[in-house]
């Protein structure tokens, strides 16, 4: 997609960015002037974009291979466990860079085996076949896993440091508290988010797989390799889910809830659209913003209003804000709209 068509589309597209704005920030920002000065809500605004930037780097692995194989992955929470178990547990005997180039490796070697015994076998079957194949994948890496490298919780230490640090102390009471660790990974996940971006508009490669994306069979009729192509975005998706697997297992530490919690890149894949990478990248900070603002300011208001316990919001606003969304726009903010002709 050129950089004309993108531009095209968020001219197409801005009441829908709009009204998802509005339902995942704008629901909560009103509730925010009497309970929060403008630093505290800046805060959470930032806190919001960092998760959001996180989210966006795993909707893209499922971008990426629903763009080039048409398969629903449900495999990638499983990859980005399987990645920073792998890198966890091989950095116990060796530099954490090493370790993680290994892992790498190791990802690959998966793609490969995905794409021979997997995709291979099934090419031309149905969706649901594909889906099955996926969720079979996702079953195996999670038990594999567990019986290669342990069920216990591993940590990963990235090097950064944990010192939180105050920004705009001299512009808002108190300052804006920020994680030097957040801060960093963020802006690395930020970088990588953006690099995939160009990757996919810009290269040849990368225009191999949407041409494989729009049509197989044409893109076979012309030369380009699919079983190569389906290897290479397969081996994107796991260095994705690598990456995802450091910065989240250093934060939270590498366990078996770390599947679910990648997880959440499949409602902002859904949200932006399965066929469109910018479409990851906005509704990841969509949702990250309006997930937090949500736990912030309306779980408090609802506590207030109807006397709840409050909390937990965060869980499952992203799931909610986008089964609310495919009511208006069942094709995601820039996927593909398909029309059928009678």
């Amino acid at each position: 997609m050129s950089m004309y068509h993108t531009t095209a589309q968020l001219r197409h597209n801005w009441p829908v960015v709009l009204l998802a704005t509005l339902l995942a920030a704008g629901l909560a920002a009103p509730l925010a002037s009497g309970a929060a000065t403008s630093g505290f809500f800046l805060e959470v605004l930032l806190g919001g974009l960092m998760a959001g930037v996180l989210y966006s780097l795993v909707a893209l692995g499922f971008v990426l291979i629903y763009k080039a194989s048409g398969v629903f992955n449900f495999a990638q929470g499983a990859m980005v466990l399987f990645a920073a178990l792998a890198a966890a547990r091989l950095a116990e005997h060796m530099p954490l860079a090493l370790a993680a180039t290994l892992a790498l490796l190791l990802m690959i070697a998966f793609a490969w085996l995905v794409e021979r015994i997997v995709l291979r076998p099934l090419v031309n079957q149905s969706a649901v076949a594909l889906l099955m194949a996926t969720l079979g994948i996702s079953t195996f890496l999670e038990g594999f896993g567990q019986a290669l490298w342990g069920s216990a919780i591993y940590s990963i230490n990235l090097g950064l440091s944990k010192e939180p640090m105050i920004l705009g102390a001299q512009l808002f009471e108190g300052g804006i508290l920020v994680s030097r660790d957040d801060l960093v990974a963020t802006s690395v996940v930020g970088a990588l988010v953006l690099v995939l971006g160009l990757f996919f508009q810009k290269t040849a490669t990368g225009r191999a797989l949407r041409a494989v994306a729009d049509d197989h069979l044409a893109a076979q009729s012309i030369g380009i390799p699919l079983n190569r192509i389906w290897v290479i975005v397969w081996s994107v998706a796991g260095f994705v889910a690598l990456v995802a697997g450091l910065v989240w297992g250093s934060k939270l530490g590498v366990q078996f809830s770390l599947s679910e919690v990648a997880l959440k890149g499949l409602p902002v894949a859904i949200l932006g659209g399965l066929t469109s990478v910018p479409g990851a990248i906005i509704g990841g900070l969509i949702i990250g913003v309006g997930e937090k603002f949500a736990e912030v300011f309306l779980g408090q208001a609802l506590a207030r209003w109807f006397h709840l316990q409050g909390g937990g919001i965060e869980n499952w606003f992203a799931y909610v804000l986008v089964l609310a969304f495919l009511l208006v726009r069942p094709e995601g903010l820039f996927g593909e709209r398909h029309i059928d002709r009678v």
